[in-house]
């Protein structure tokens, strides 16, 4: 039977009463590859989301970021590009001290350090996490500063593209750990961004609440946990590959610290300032800022093997996309938010459209928008309203209008009335 299945393309039925268990496969019949492995890749739907829709994809993560972290009207836009960013600023003395302490005054700018952030770049600098990840019992590595000498010599040679041989003993771990660091520092942006530099500091504050409701002092880390992981969605794919390269690096560091004397801590003291800083700050935030991206540096460091697999319902979400009803993607937000009728949509602070925490609520306001007020919502029952009611339900079926990559289709409602004076009592739109 099972042979006789897998002939047919059909998953063979198991016995052991998992009914609901899912088998999704391809066969081939290229004879040379019919002996290879066949890899499984959980985000596929949620890659392929990313690259064919990425507006659609956006909208689905920040939605969900919304629904764990509370964004005012101008964060959220920042978060979304809508908006030019407009970060805490200051004349005082300490603005502009992330810039200086990332040594960002660089004479050049090479073909590696000193501009963007590209995979060709991501390629070069793998040279040095690959030789850091054979020297991580080293002692204060990321810590004891290299050889300026060497360091000016190993720079040189990765922005003219030369394959180096790190094990030949030219080079110290110190230096390749220094250079390392200074790569990150002189990025022309943060490797994670300056418009999720908010939605760090406000993910570092996520804390558990207590029987009665109060926030305790306690990190709520499953959240932290989600919520990273959503927002390691949204960066761009360079960003993203280079930060999973960094964490899996200084995880193993951390899991090396009886030898090296580099904790989570200790390394997150050495690679905030590095990886994210807001372009300019103001002297009473300095602090509190410092501390928060440290502890969040931290976090990231220890829990580095979890942030890089999509939510359960995001991968979901994307499945259904491409191979379910595409108007069922809105079920899949745990917490959706829906707009009553007859109540006026809010106005944020910034954008022009309502702040959406799911699709279902953005598509609501779109397609139903104020049609319905709560005076006609305890009235009888009349023909218009009977009208009203078919036009609602319609207005669901447009849903897959929206995730199809269409424009969004606006319906005006038609009056109905009664055509008096007709002895036949039939009915007409005007």
């Amino acid at each position: 039977m099972a042979a006789e299945a897998l002939s047919r393309g059909e998953a063979p039925s198991s016995d052991s009463g998992r009914s609901d268990a899912i088998c999704n496969f391809v066969i081939c019949n290229d004879s040379p590859l019919r002996g290879q492995p066949v890899i499984f890749n959980p985000d596929f739907f949620v890659e392929k989301l990313r690259h064919e829709k990425p507006e659609v994809f956006t909208e689905l993560v920040v939605s969900n970021i919304t629904r764990l972290i509370d964004l005012p009207g101008t964060e959220l836009a920042q978060l979304m590009g809508e908006v030019d960013l407009k970060l805490p600023g200051g004349a005082g003395p300490a603005a502009g001290f992330f810039r200086s302490l990332m040594t960002l005054k660089r004479k050049e700018k090479g073909v590696v350090f000193g501009s963007p952030l590209t995979e060709e770049g991501i390629a070069q600098i793998y040279q040095l996490i690959e030789y850091l990840h054979k020297n991580l019992r080293v002692e204060g590595l990321f810590r004891v500063p290299g050889n300026s000498v060497r360091q000016q010599l190993l720079r040189d040679a990765l922005n003219n593209g030369t394959d180096i041989d790190l094990d030949s003993g030219e080079f110290h771990s110190n230096d390749v750990a220094t250079l390392l660091k200074m790569f990150l520092g002189e990025l022309p942006e943060p490797l994670l961004t300056h418009k999720h530099f908010h939605v760090h500091l406000k993910i570092a504050d996520l804390m558990q609440f207590d029987d009665k409701g109060n926030k305790t002092n306690v990190p709520d880390k499953e959240r932290q946990i989600e919520a990273l992981q959503l927002l390691f969605l949204i960066l761009p794919p360079a960003n993203r590959n280079l930060l999973k390269l960094l964490l899996d690096l200084l995880y193993q560091t951390a899991k090396k610290q009886d030898k090296n004397k580099m904790s989570a801590h200790n390394l997150a003291l050495m690679f905030a300032p590095h990886v994210l800083w807001p372009k300019n700050v103001t002297a009473n935030d300095l602090q509190e800022n410092i501390t928060k991206l440290n502890t969040g540096m931290a976090f990231m460091i220890k829990h580095s093997q979890k942030l890089f697999k999509a939510p359960a319902y995001i991968r979901e979400c994307a499945r259904l996309y491409y191979l379910g009803s595409r108007t069922q993607v809105s079920k899949f937000h745990k917490q959706p938010l829906t707009q009553t009728p007859g109540q006026e949509p809010s106005t944020p602070r910034v954008q022009k459209r309502a702040r959406s925490r799911s699709f279902s609520g953005l598509i609501k306001r779109k397609v139903l928008g104020n049609q319905m007020t709560s005076e006609k919502r305890n009235s009888p029952p009349t023909p218009e309203t009977v009208a009203m009611g078919e036009l609602k339900r319609a207005s669901k079926e447009n849903m897959s209008l929206f995730f199809s990559g269409s424009p969004t289709v606006t319906m005006t409602p038609t009056r109905l009335k009664w055509s008096e004076g007709k002895k036949e009592g039939k009915r007409g739109f005007f």
